[in-house]
Parts: structure tokens; C-alpha cells; sequence
């Protein structure tokens, strides 16, 4: 049996926090894993891990089952190319990042042209909780294509979660979870403010929260992040949010569903996204703009000065 086709092959496409996680799953599960990044630092951290960094995408995708983390439609498109797949006929590829369902469906029929079987497989939770091993993989495809990756997506996340045979269904569950997490943020963000006006403590707060009525994962650890104004390092940050928010729009006006919230959330975002370390800040972050609307000082002071001096 060839190396490309040996099962313990597996090609990992995108190296950031979230991907290299994963990556470094596979690698302690005993697979053996063939690497690439468009920046190579990512992979040669990897490699010092036992990875194979590979030259290129197309040779990442000739493993018999290939997973790619992408940043957005625009880098998977980039990535993922009719060229880049056409060596890897009767394979897999799974794709794990948060992409619109139109991308997907794309990458789906590209990967059908070239010959190999396609998974949408969005996963749940933050860069800690996938080198944790504990991520929550939404599997969208043929169950016999889940089946034969079963045993990887075990490795990555806790559970797997079937979704439908449509891979871009399971881009639509994750965009709607997204959704939620948004409402929950803005929510956190507007009883936090509620209470600080009236000299609670924001930790207090948060604590009571987590403690008793809201007390699932993205309270708990969202209200800690907002209450003590911890946006960085960042597990999502607040331009893939925005992203998120986007999709989530797209996917209501294809369906035609009305979401009422959704024209505060994007101003919100949108004001968020005017700060100007937006780039490198938690999607927790956005709190500030409800927070301290009036602030002189609010779209200047750094994370390290919001900590030191809230």
C-alpha cells in the first residue's frame, strides 16, 4: 500500500489556533499527519511534533482522507481549487471551517468533479477546548462517507453530531449556533452594563449567572471574559464574528426567514469593528460598545489599559 493511501495518512490544510489543535489531535491519536499552511511557521511548529509538512496543498489533499480549517469562503475557494484536487481521486475531504452553505455546496461539487467524497464538518468551541480533544463536530454528508471518517472526527472533538446528508446543512447548524452565541454576548454585554451603573460588581454578576439559571459553557465563560474585560488572547475574534453575522444573514435571506434582531446586532459589530485593535480582539469584546457607549476614551485604550484600569 502506497503512503498516500494508507489510512493512518491524514492531510491537515490550515494552521491556525483552531487548526493546528486538531492537527496536533490527530498526531496524539497515532495517525500520521501531512501538513501545509500558506505560511509555513504553523507547520513547522507541527513538525517539530512529528507532523510531515507537505509542499504544497495538493500533496496535503493526496492523503487518503484530508481535513482542511480554513479562515473563510474566500481562503477554502483559494485553497481548495479544481487543480489542488485533482490528484486526490477516491479519497476524502472534510472541510471543518464555518463557510457559507454556497461555498460549500461549491466545494462539494469540486470535489465530486475530481473524484473524491466530500463532509462539511463545522465543529463547536474555542482553540482550549480543541487541543482538549473536546470540539463538537456537526457532520454533514453520506453516512457511509461519516462512517469512514468516524474514527478522525473522534480524535478531534467529544461527539460527533450526524446532520444531514447535504453537507451544507451542517453549515447551516453551525452559522445558526453562531447566531445564538451572538445573542448571548450582546445579552451579557447589556445586563452587564445594567448592573455596573448601579456599582455591582461585573464578576458578581457573571458568577451569579454562571452559577444558577445560565449555567451552559458560553455564559460561564463569555460573562468571566466580558466581566474582566479579558479579550486577548482571542479564541474567535471580533471580524470573524462579524463574518459569522454576515452568514447568518445570507442563510435567512435565502430562506426567507425574517430575524428581528439581527439590523442591532450588525450595528453593533459594526461599531465594534471601528476599535482599532478589532483584529486581535475576542468576539466577547463587542460588549464594550453597549457598555461604555459614551466613553471619551473608548476607542483608544488597548486591552492591556481596559484591564489595568477598567
Amino acid at each position: 500500500m502506497s503512503a498516500e493511501r494508507d489510512p493512518r495518512v491524514v492531510g491537515f490544510l490550515g494552521l491556525g489556533s483552531m487548526g493546528s489543535a486538531m492537527a496536533g489531535r490527530l498526531l496524539a491519536a497515532g495517525y500520521r499527519v501531512r501538513v501545509w499552511n500558506r505560511s509555513p511557521a504553523a507547520g513547522d511548529r507541527l513538525a517539530a511534533q512529528g507532523a510531515e509538512v507537505a509542499p504544497d496543498a495538493a500533496t496535503a489533499l493526496a492523503a487518503d482522507v484530508s481535513f482542511s480549517m480554513l479562515a473563510d469562503d474566500a481562503a477554502a475557494r483559494a485553497v481548495l481549487t479544481p487543480g489542488a484536487l485533482a490528484g486526490a481521486a477516491g479519497r476524502v475531504h472534510v472541510s471543518m471551517a464555518s463557510l457559507s452553505p454556497s461555498s460549500s455546496r461549491e466545494l462539494h461539487r469540486r470535489c465530486t468533479e475530481a473524484g473524491l467524497d466530500f463532509l462539511a464538518a463545522p465543529v463547536l468551541g474555542r482553540p482550549e477546548v480543541a487541543a482538549a480533544g473536546g470540539l463538537q463536530v456537526l457532520a454533514g454528508g453520506r453516512p457511509e462517507v461519516v462512517a469512514r471518517v468516524r474514527p478522525m472526527l473522534e480524535a478531534i472533538g467529544s461527539r460527533v453530531w450526524p446532520i444531514a446528508d447535504r453537507p451544507e446543512v451542517a453549515n447551516v447548524v453551525k452559522i445558526a449556533v453562531n447566531l445564538q452565541i451572538i445573542h448571548a454576548l450582546q445579552a451579557l454585554a447589556e445586563s452587564i452594563a445594567l448592573v455596573e451603573a448601579h456599582d455591582v460588581a461585573a464578576d458578581d454578576l457573571a458568577e451569579l449567572l454562571g452559577a444558577t439559571l445560565f449555567g451552559g459553557v458560553v455564559h460561564r465563560t463569555y460573562g468571566q471574559l466580558i466581566a474582566r474585560r479579558a479579550y486577548q488572547p482571542a479564541g474567535f475574534t471580533v471580524p470573524l464574528g462579524a463574518k459569522d453575522l454576515g452568514l447568518a444573514a445570507e442563510v435567512a435571506e435565502d430562506a426567507g426567514v425574517t430575524l428581528p434582531s439581527l439590523p442591532v446586532l450588525q450595528q453593533v459589530f459594526a461599531a465594534a469593528l471601528e476599535h482599532p485593535e478589532a483584529a486581535s480582539l475576542d468576539w466577547a469584546a463587542i460588549a464594550e460598545v453597549t457598555r461604555q457607549p459614551d466613553h471619551p476614551a473608548r476607542e483608544r485604550r488597548t486591552t492591556t489599559e481596559l484591564e489595568e484600569n477598567p
